[in-house]
Formats: structure tokens, sequence, C-alpha cells
């Protein structure tokens, strides 16, 4: 069973559920699959995102991030990923970055970058900041909670208003590397 579809939510609304003791495990599934269709290209996966983040509240979608060898030609990961059964949506203004979906509703999204290259490092800096400092992960959770209620018929107006966070907890996260 996927993250949305457990929760039954129509696509596009916006919805913060709280920490499920399930996603690590639909986490590894969802890597089992995309492995199986990508098993000739070198391809690191990790959970991303605030279903990463163990007590953290999240839209019920599953953030993966896919490091990628840059030696290698970017349209053999998109074809196994399409493959996969992801739609390929382009950079979506990170460049740098390719970003897939997967499920109606939407249950998975997947973020193809070059390993070890600072996106990479951005993700998982930013993860494992909030794994570490449980204190930083109940301020976002609450920001979260308090942006998700005030414009929740504006997903977009929210991204854009946690990415002011996000950006915040990366500062903190590399001021500490």
């Amino acid at each position: 069973m996927t993250p949305s579809a457990a929760l039954g939510l129509p696509r596009g609304v916006l919805q913060l559920v709280e920490y499920d003791e399930r996603w690590p495990g639909l986490f590894a599934s969802e890597c089992a699959r995309i492995r199986a269709q990508c098993r000739s290209l070198p391809l690191r996966l990790e959970h991303v995102g605030g279903t990463s983040i163990p007590g953290m509240c999240s839209k019920p979608v599953l953030d993966i991030v896919a490091g990628r060898d840059p030696r290698a030609p970017l349209e053999s990961y998109v074809s196994a990923l399409r493959r996969a059964g992801y739609e390929h949506r382009g950079e979506r203004g990170v460049p740098g970055r390719e970003f897939f979906c997967r499920g109606d509703p939407r249950c998975f999204h997947l973020h193809l970058v070059e390993e070890g290259g600072p996106l990479w490092r951005a993700y998982l800096a930013f993860r494992d900041h909030l794994r570490t400092h449980p204190q930083a992960a109940r301020q976002l959770a609450e920001a979260k909670r308090v942006l998700a209620e005030r414009l929740a018929g504006d997903r977009d107006a929210y991204t854009r208003a946690k990415s002011v966070l996000v950006e915040e907890i990366l500062r903190r996260a590399g001021s500490e590397a």
C-alpha cells in the first residue's frame, strides 16, 4: 500500500499527516522496485524529506533522492525510471535535479541528482540534521502545521513558505559540518 493510497487523498490536496511507522518499509520496497529496473546503472537511493524523519508530520508522499554517476548518460536513468513507473517532469526549477513522480494519487517523488554533488549533500544534510536535532525537527513540524492550516488550498504557496525554513535548516547544518 502506498502512503497516499492508504489515506485516499485526492490528487493536489495539501494535507499533513503524523509520522507513520510504515514509511521506512514502503521506502525499502520502492527501492527494490527501482533497483530491479536500474540493475546495470550505478544508483544510490536514500529516503529524504519529512517521511524520513521519525516523528515528523508530512505530506504522505515519500521522497527519494537517487544519486547517479555523472559519467553515465542521463537518458539511461530516465528510461529506467520510466520503466519503473515514474513520470519524468524535468528539472522543475532546480538545475542539476531531474524530478520524477509516481502514483495516482501521487505517493512517491524521486529526485535524480549527481551522487556526491551539492544537491546530494544538501538532501542528506537536511535529513541528518533533523534526525540528530529533535528540537529543530519539532520546530519545523510545528511551522509546517501552521503553514498547512494557513495555506491549505495552495500547495505551491505552502512549498514556497516552507522553503525559507528548509534554507535556514541547511544553513545550520552547514555551519555544524
